[in-house]
């Protein structure tokens, strides 16, 4: 049986994998962040008309809680409620920091214990063991986010668990050479880990909920933004977008969106929102379409490689 069109997810398990061990025995994956209600007629085709009615409640139940870290916990539950459909996969973490695999094969179900919304799962395989997986798939597993789209790394994955071969492809449109797009999440997770150190974390801090950050691969309805950040004095969020290599005039489209979601689904009041595309070189294309839009800026990122002996 061949899953190559499924969505595939990571799913974690609680902050030390606690949640594993119910998941695994009982059959099922689940969330709750507090949303003690039945949802059932709640689930609207709509993501971000979920988002409306609930980011409130969420807020009212943590209070504190920014609207970007409750409008990510409404994606978490909306996301596993309703928007993964029956057959599609999703990768657990256990206690030892392997994976496993499970198939959705139930819709959405209520549960008066904890996690309050759940679905039934058939899980697939012994488990992934990290010291197989590469390097690359690694870096997009261990994203702090509770949920995530790990569908472009389906070949890796369904080697695993079903024999297939291997292969690094993308269908970004802003990336003009795809042989770079391997790399490309190597740069966003060096980007997080020395954000302190760059002119960028001088001025804003990537989101962080709860002690984890929240601002890496964060997920909006056009896709996930790479990076999400709020400056020091909380009045400007800003959405960072990365590419490897020479950067194609697409991207401008690609972040225009992600700074229309924030602006729609994630401001307060006295915000504002601003982008900034981070690539190894830019071409004529892409400057003349920036020279015309405002509050994006465009940054050139420089890989200093050097062996000894």
């Amino acid at each position: 049986m061949n899953y190559k069109e499924k969505k595939i997810s990571r799913l974690r398990t609680g902050r030390n994998q606690e949640w594993f061990k119910p998941f695994y025995e009982g059959n099922f994956i689940g969330a709750s962040f507090g949303l003690e209600l039945n949802l059932s007629n709640d689930l609207f085709d709509n993501w971000r008309d979920f988002n409306k009615k609930f980011i409130d409640y969420v807020i009212e139940i943590h209070p504190g809680k920014s609207r970007v870290g409750a409008g990510l916990n409404c994606g978490v539950i909306w996301t596993l409620a309703k928007g993964l459909p029956i057959d599609s996969i999703v990768l657990c973490p256990d206690e030892e920091g392997n994976f496993f695999a499970c198939k959705i094969i139930s819709d959405y179900q209520y549960s008066k214990n904890e996690p309050h919304h759940r679905r039934q799962v058939e899980w697939l395989t012994p488990p992934i063991l990290k010291s197989e997986i590469s390097q690359r798939l690694k870096n997009s597993l261990q994203a702090q986010n509770t949920l995530i789209d790990i569908s472009k790394h389906s070949e890796e994955i369904e080697s695993f668990i079903f024999e297939n071969s291997k292969k690094i492809t993308t269908s970004d449109p802003t990336i003009i050479e795809p042989s770079e797009f391997a790399l490309e999440k190597h740069l966003e997770d060096f980007l997080v880990k020395n954000w302190n150190k760059t002119k960028l974390g001088k001025a804003y801090d990537i989101y962080v909920e709860d002690g984890d950050i929240v601002g890496q691969q964060y997920q909006s309805d056009t896709g996930p933004i790479d990076i999400l950040a709020i400056s020091k004095d909380k009045k400007t969020i800003l959405v960072v977008e990365l590419k490897k290599g020479r950067v194609s005039d697409n991207v401008v489209g690609q972040i225009q969106r992600y700074m229309g979601y924030v602006k729609d689904e994630l401001i307060e009041k006295g915000q504002n929102v601003k982008g900034v595309i981070i690539g190894f070189e830019d071409d004529i294309k892409l400057q003349r379409a920036l020279s015309v839009t405002n509050d994006i800026e465009f940054y050139k990122y420089k890989v200093d490689f050097k062996l000894y002996q």
